[in-house]
């Protein structure tokens, strides 16, 4: 969903599977305000994707130009892109690599900055991937330590969030599949210990600056 023009060596994400989604969400790398696209290099997953969208009708046509009977061939939903979204995607798609590369240039000053926090642990990619920097997240070294710079953060009106709270944890969840729902050891830790810092294409120096300084701010209060 997030990880559109990423990398695994050299092969573009979503390319090596029958099937990939991404997202077009307003904080996604490219967007059309909400909604999302599937890739597939499959004929029989396009045509059946096509019927979904569109009420399981079968357009051999445009459906607002065809005056005959529509042919209903199985279940769908109304989940059509338009096309005025469409277009703003697509006027996005063509820069797309500028965008990752702003993102990266931006994550890389953060994290030379910030590599000389020995509690903080940075969102380094392994060898022959390519981070896109969708978002910039990065590990305390537990809960307490992580709230307390979110909290710091927010009193100097910078945003920042936990992404994710494990699902499994939520109330729907622990009701409905409680029992049958193991404990997830490492996912229960990390999402304790991750923070999610501001981070986008057009990131100033001066707000960049502000967020590094607050930052040195906080650990020099906890020393």
């Amino acid at each position: 969903a997030e990880g559109l023009g990423a990398k695994i060596k050299g092969k573009q994400v979503g390319s090596q599977s029958d099937s990939a989604i991404f997202s077009f969400c307003g904080n996604k790398v490219i967007t059309t305000g909400e909604g999302g696209a599937i890739v597939t290099n499959s004929k029989k997953v396009s045509e059946k994707l096509k019927l979904i969208r569109s009420h399981g009708r079968l357009d051999r046509i445009n459906y607002f130009e065809n005056s005959l009977e529509p042919e209903y061939v199985g279940l769908g939903y109304n989940w059509r892109m338009s096309s005025i979204t469409a277009a703003l995607g697509i006027s996005q798609l063509k820069k797309l690599d500028k965008l990752i590369s702003m993102r990266q240039k931006n994550a890389e000053k953060i994290s030379s900055h910030l590599s000389k926090y020995p509690e903080i642990k940075l969102p380094f990619p392994p060898s022959g991937y390519e981070h896109i920097y969708q978002m910039y997240t990065i590990r305390l070294q537990n809960k307490k330590m992580r709230d307390l710079l979110k909290e710091f953060l927010a009193d100097k009106k910078i945003f920042s969030k936990v992404y994710f709270n494990p699902i499994h944890l939520s109330d729907f969840y622990k009701e409905k599949l409680g029992k049958v729902i193991k404990p997830l050891p490492i996912t229960e830790k990390i999402s304790q210990e991750v923070l999610t810092l501001p981070l986008y294409p057009n990131m100033t120096n001066e707000e960049m600056n502000y967020l590094l300084d607050s930052i040195g701010e906080f650990f020099e209060s906890q020393s």
